[in-house]
């Protein structure tokens, strides 16, 4: 089980990237240590993502959103569980877990929904996004979550989400959360 967050290409400024980048690989390599360093440097992204200085926000249309859902939804017919999901202005968190055994792994599921969405995103961008300009953030971030109280924790924050980024709180109003 896991807590995924994909952001769209240039949602968090270069130095911020950096800095980011830079404290993940100062932390530990394993360990409660490692676990705790993956948190925060989850919670400083977050951050970042939600209170931004630059970027685009592609998600706050809600044909954009809608797409990234059904794709998100489409993990399920892959054989992920998908117990909980965000999708926000510049970003989306995800809380997933691929029972063992299964033939499909994350990396190649999440570049299947970066290129499935992303495709499907930009045809409704094209105007304001060069071709050759990216339209995700080629990589994400993910926090492994050992135990139920994380995974509850996780899916608590995730649900939580669009209301502190300000989003409407009905599910009919903002329907990408689940």
């Amino acid at each position: 089980m896991l807590l995924l967050t994909l952001r769209l290409a240039g949602s968090v400024h270069a130095a911020a990237t950096r800095a980011l980048r830079e404290a993940h690989a100062a932390a530990p390599a394993a360990g409660e240590a490692h676990h705790r360093a993956q948190k925060a440097l989850f919670a400083q992204l977050d951050a970042a993502l939600d209170h931004p200085t630059t970027g685009p926000r592609w998600f706050e249309d809600e044909k954009m959103a809608e797409i990234l859902a059904g794709e998100i939804s489409l993990l399920t017919e892959n054989g992920f569980e998908v117990p909980g999901f965000a999708i926000l202005p510049n970003h989306a968190h995800a809380v997933l877990h691929l029972p063992p055994g299964h033939g499909l792994s994350l990396p190649k599921a999440l570049d299947l929904l970066h290129l499935r969405s992303g495709t499907a995103c930009r045809r409704l961008v094209r105007p304001k996004l060069p071709p050759e300009a990216l339209f995700w953030h080629p990589s994400w971030h993910e926090v492994p979550l050992p135990d139920a109280d994380e995974m509850a924790r996780a899916l608590a924050y995730v649900r939580g989400n669009t209301r502190r980024a300000g989003l409407p709180a009905r599910f009919g109003e903002w329907p990408y959360a689940g």
